[in-house]
């Protein structure tokens, strides 16, 4: 899998506005992620964006049985690296969630180019 892009969000609605522009331009709801430090934050603007979150598909049996144990910084740089990111790239992302931001990661790039 390529690396994702990866834009951070403070505002829910504005990342909505976001992916809802992205589709209009053509990108699959299957490229586009949602991931914040609250499940619940995670699954709301997900659901209303109709974006992903990173499940078991995306992550792998072993990681997601894995995460059950992990804390939840664990789980979400091993969400992260399943993706394509680096693990330098997986603390810096997580630490941006402990700050109360959200990401969203796309991994369509040709549909995106001109919007990054």
């Amino acid at each position: 899998m390529a690396k994702p892009i990866v834009r951070e969000y403070v505002n829910d609605e504005e990342l909505k506005n976001d992916v809802k522009d992205l589709q209009n331009r053509g990108l699959n709801k299957d490229d586009v992620y949602v991931i914040s430090h609250d499940d619940d934050r995670t699954n709301r603007v997900a659901g209303s964006a109709d974006a992903n979150t990173v499940g078991v598909k995306e992550m792998g049996l072993d990681t997601a049985v894995g995460n059950i144990f992990n804390k939840k910084g664990d789980e979400l740089r091993a969400k992260f690296k399943e993706m394509g990111l680096s693990q330098q790239e997986a603390d810096e992302y997580e630490e941006r969630l402990d700050e109360g931001k959200i990401l969203m990661l796309v991994t369509d790039h040709e549909k995106v180019q001109d919007w990054v």
